[in-house]
């Protein structure tokens, strides 16, 4: 065992290093070509940030974002230097929800010359906003969504794709489609109810529109831990995705596959589903590794593990 004030100096190191992240991560100067609402970045090795960049128009989420988030997202699954991505966004609100002005084409315009082919073309825009989201759930890389300020709309939809979330103090929710005439239809129906566990809480929600204030959310399940300002969140997200970052690859990624497998299926297809994986993924170095680092009392830091 270290000493305690080694202990507390090495507390206070990594909270300067981590506050020293979080500035330059804040002086992003705007989107990351080719993106135009996205500012991608690499804070510490095997961590990705993406944030969201229009702080100029509340986060407001326009057609160019529909079709970049994945495009990034998909990116960053084959991506073998990234083992964990924090998402977060720019300005003083984490996202207004949908930029209506910029939509409004799309949702209440599509093209089409009569009933069967206006429902077809308005469908395949659904279904393609859909995927901006559930993007996030296929990647196999665990992804920590920081929110400040107001999350309105499809930001409920892109927090629920996540697999860790966390806000500020100031932080809050709201499903807002009921109060635009429309039903949630990219996730936030599907998602928040696998996410709280009550049902009524996520009926009321999403009936009503209301606000769902940090407290609350972090009571109810939505977030995991809240933080007293952005600056603290975002060191809080680095230092939690370095921890992910330091682990096997294999094991991380192969945990939130299979994470995700079991939400949606029985325990006994989880289990068989599980079983299938382990077969091949149990026959990798990173077991001994992380065995042999355990038995010698190493963090695992200390190890080395291949690019996945």
């Amino acid at each position: 065992m270290w000493p305690s004030f080694a202990r507390s100096a090495l507390r206070k190191y990594t909270g300067l290093a981590s506050q020293t992240l979080v500035r330059a991560m804040s002086s992003s100067s705007g989107p990351t070509s080719p993106y135009t609402t996205l500012s991608i970045s690499r804070p510490a090795e095997a961590i990705t940030h993406v944030e969201l960049h229009r702080p100029e128009k509340r986060n407001a989420m326009n057609k160019a974002f529909w079709s970049e988030m994945v495009h990034c997202f998909n990116e960053i699954t084959v991506d073998p230097e990234c083992r964990v991505v924090v998402f977060s966004a720019a300005g003083k609100i984490f996202t207004a929800g949908i930029d209506l002005m910029d939509m409004a084409g799309d949702i209440l315009q599509p093209e089409g010359d009569d009933t069967a082919r206006i429902s077809w073309n308005l469908r395949k825009t659904v279904t393609s906003y859909q995927e901006t989201f559930s993007v996030i759930e296929k990647c196999p890389k665990p992804v920590v969504v920081a929110v400040h300020g107001a999350c309105v709309g499809g930001g409920i939809d892109l927090i629920t794709a996540c697999d860790i979330r966390l806000c500020t103090q100031d932080a809050w929710f709201q499903v807002k489609e009921v109060d635009i005439g429309l039903a949630a239809d990219v996730g936030t129906l599907q998602r928040l109810p696998k996410v709280i566990g009550s049902r009524s809480l996520v009926n009321e929600l999403a009936l009503t529109a209301r606000k769902m204030y940090a407290d609350e959310a972090k009571s109810s399940g939505l977030v995991s831990r809240v933080f007293a300002n952005k600056e603290d969140m975002m060191a809080g997200a680095l230092e939690m995705a370095g921890e992910i970052a330091d682990r096997s690859p294999v094991a991380v990624q192969g945990t939130k596959i299979n994470l995700i497998y079991a939400r949606d299926h029985s325990v006994a297809d989880g289990l068989n589903y599980v079983a299938t994986w382990n077969m091949s993924m149990l026959q990798t170095q990173d077991v001994m590794k992380s065995v042999q680092a355990a038995m010698e009392k190493k963090s695992p830091k200390a190890v080395t593990f291949s690019k996945l």
